[in-house]
């Protein structure tokens, strides 16, 4: 018999990636193109819908050349949770004043809408429960607001469909209009079994989208992995270069996939804590330009700051909470390059591996007799709210800050830097786990995924500073691997989404927490928590100044 395969396809911030994957979850090849980001005003990024399924045909064909067509029983899509927008004839609409219709969709990190975001949070309408109690600016629904009101002409009273872009992507492949619960119920306020709350969208002011049974944002849904209509169209998989017919999975948010791609596998042999428990004792961390803490329960738990809990918006049936940092892979590029010492980096000649395992080798060679590189930085603290903060206090107003610089700005000071703001990065981690603790969670194990957990100083510190073991799995792909598990679940190659999680998930190694660092990480997540709080004292310090000065200015 031959062998059967499935194509994951992943569509990141700033790439198209696509991997043939087999049954028991192997990645057979990649390919991968990249994709182009535009930010015509600050705050503003946009990309294109036309150029993004273009480089999904053409990965797709790349990593499935040399395989009959018939061997492939499924595929899957994921994407960032990006708003792609189009108008009647299913053509592209600008989302910019320069008018570029092939500029359509507004991505994941646009920051445009933070105005919108912030009145509907002061709404204080009941559907605010599920995402923490604020509404995040990277959702749809102020981005959606924005766009009534400032491209009313061009964009707003043109557009017939917004889609979240794995939803578009579904819709290309299979001509259905069906959205995932994924992209829905996370992104866009939808709640089953209920589904739209009218109420909601008419005290926002976008009572339009009650039209004809909410049709432009979605009448019909399905959970992730569930088979769409007869699979591919003749034209998507002509596209594709695969059969017509050929089954497509509901697909997921990008984050989502690397969830399924990790927190499924099974655990017998590795001597963890979660081994005889529920998958409900696992987190899942899909950490790059950003990270997503991912906590699965088999009740809704209500966690403050933390979005959900959804209901099969990852796994069928059972219920979803969602952390996450705004920056953190895009983060240390921006502490690490700029600082003054990065031109010093550029000049070491150095071979293999990149500027971050040099700068974790070069941290290594700074400890003195052997002690952990973590107490290298007892006097260096940084918070991480550059971009601001999405869990657990979900305040985009929120800022980065560091204390115990000096005036030195050699490689070390570099490396140190680097070296605070990981730790900073787990302690964040931190913060959201001890908020879902709070809310009846119990997490013995943390799963990661993703471009950061390459990097064995971010993983190790995660370890260090939650006390808890990081499982890694053994194909570093996760998020194509969780693409995939969509395809091969539509395919009724497995019988459940589980099935084939358990499957096709492995576990490659896991990390232990360094045990004798405990009291260390204690203590300076104590000083951790208290930057944030100086932040805030600060800031209403100078507000309550400005007030009463613009009173005497104006009296």
């Amino acid at each position: 018999m031959p062998e059967r395969f499935y194509v994951g396809v992943d569509v990141g911030t700033s790439s198209v990636r696509a991997a043939l994957v087999t049954v028991d979850g192997r990645l057979r090849c990649t390919a991968e193109e990249p994709i182009t980001i535009w930010e015509p005003q600050p705050e503003h990024f946009v990309q294109s819908s036309t150029e993004i399924w273009h480089k999904c045909c053409a990965v797709v064909k790349r990593v499935t050349e040399g395989v009959q067509s018939e061997q492939v029983r499924g595929i899957g899509f994921d994407a960032t949770c990006s708003l792609v927008v189009l108008d009647k004839s299913f053509q592209p609409l600008p989302v910019n004043q320069d008018g570029d219709a092939q500029k359509n969709i507004v991505m994941w990190m646009d920051h445009r809408a933070a105005e919108q975001a912030t009145r509907i949070t002061n709404s204080g309408h009941e559907v605010l429960r599920r995402v923490g109690g604020v509404m995040s600016q990277e959702m749809q629904p102020p981005k959606l607001l924005w766009l009534k009101e400032n491209l009313k002409e061009s964009c707003w009273d043109k557009a017939a469909h917004f889609f979240d872009l794995p939803d578009f992507l579904s819709w290309k492949a299979t001509g259905l209009l069906t959205r995932s619960l994924c992209t829905l119920v996370c992104k866009w306020t939808y709640c089953p079994p209920d589904g739209w709350d009218a109420t909601f969208w008419t005290s926002i002011g976008l009572e339009e989208l009650l039209e004809n049974n909410f049709s432009k944002i979605g009448s019909e849904t399905s959970p992730p992995g569930s088979s769409l209509g007869k699979g591919l169209t003749m034209e998507a998989a002509a596209d594709l270069g695969l059969n017509p017919g050929t089954a497509v999975g509901a697909s997921l948010i990008d984050a989502h996939a690397g969830g399924l791609g990790v927190i499924g596998a099974d655990v017998k042999g590795f001597s963890l804590p979660c081994e005889h428990r529920s998958i409900s004792s696992r987190m899942a961390m899909i950490c790059g330009t950003s990270t997503c803490h991912m906590a699965i329960s088999e009740t809704p738990r209500f966690v403050p700051g933390v979005w959900g809990p959804y209901l099969s918006a990852m796994v069928p049936g059972l219920w979803l909470n969602e952390g996450g940092q705004s920056a953190t892979g895009r983060l240390i590029d921006h502490v690490v390059k700029g600082h003054a010492g990065f031109t010093q980096l550029e000049a070491v000649p150095f071979t293999g591996g990149n500027i971050y395992s040099y700068l974790n080798s070069h941290l290594g060679q700074m400890t003195k007799s052997g002690s952990p590189v973590d107490l290298l930085t007892s006097s260096l603290h940084v918070w991480p709210d550059f971009h601001g903060n999405r869990s657990p206090l979900a305040d985009p107003t929120l800022k980065g800050m560091v204390t115990g610089l000096s005036l030195s700005q050699t490689l070390d000071d570099l490396a140190l830097l680097y070296l605070a703001t990981i730790q900073a990065l787990a302690l964040g981690t931190l913060h959201i786990l001890d908020a879902m603790k709070k809310a009846g969670h119990d997490i013995s194990a943390l799963f990661l995924c993703g471009g950061l957990s390459k990097n064995a100083l971010f993983v190790q510190t995660h370890a260090n500073a939650t006390g808890l073991p990081v499982v890694l799995p053994d194909q570093t792909e996760a998020v194509l691997v969780g693409a995939a598990v969509l395809g091969a679940c539509a395919s009724h190659d497995y019988s459940t989404l589980q099935e084939a999680m358990e499957k096709m998930a492995k576990v490659g190694k896991v990390v232990q927490p360094e045990r004798e660092l405990q009291s260390f990480y204690e203590r300076k997540y104590k000083v951790f928590v208290r930057l944030v709080s100086h932040q805030r004292d600060l800031h209403d310090a100078l507000e309550s100044t400005a007030d009463v000065f613009k009173q005497y200015l104006f009296r």
